[in-house]
C-alpha cells in the first residue's frame, strides 16, 4: 500500500467515524438531525445502466442479492428508506462507495 493509498484509507474512515459520531449525537438529543430530501421514488435501473454494469455486478458490488435489484428494477418492490439514500450516493459517486466498502473488507 502506498502513503496516498494510506491517507485516503484514513480519510474514508474518519468521514464514516464523524458521520457514526453524529448519529450518535442526534441519537442522544445533543445535535440536531440534517434537514436531507431523500425522493420517494430511486430508478435503479437507470443507475445501473448509468454505471453500465449488469444486474450481477451491480448487486455485488454495492452488496445487494441479484433478487433485490430484478424486484427493484421490475417493479415488485422499491428500496425503501435508507437503502434510497444509499442509491442516490452510489448513482453521484460510485467511486467512494466502492472504495469505502473496500477498504472496510481490508
Amino acid at each position: 500500500m502506498t502513503q496516498e493509498q494510506g491517507e485516503a484509507d484514513m480519510t474514508a474512515f474518519n468521514k464514516i467515524m464523524a458521520g457514526l459520531l453524529d448519529a450518535g449525537a442526534i441519537a442522544r438529543g445533543e445535535k440536531e438531525p440534517p434537514k436531507l430530501f431523500v425522493p420517494p421514488e430511486i430508478d435503479v435501473k437507470a443507475i445501473r445502466n448509468a454505471l453500465k454494469m449488469s444486474q450481477p455486478d451491480f448487486a455485488n458490488t454495492f452488496g445487494f442479492s441479484i433478487a433485490q435489484v430484478r424486484n427493484w428494477e421490475q417493479g415488485r418492490n422499491r428500496p425503501l428508506g435508507a437503502m434510497r439514500a444509499y442509491m442516490i450516493v452510489i448513482q453521484r459517486d460510485p467511486k467512494s462507495v466502492t472504495e469505502a466498502l473496500k477498504n472496510m473488507a481490508a
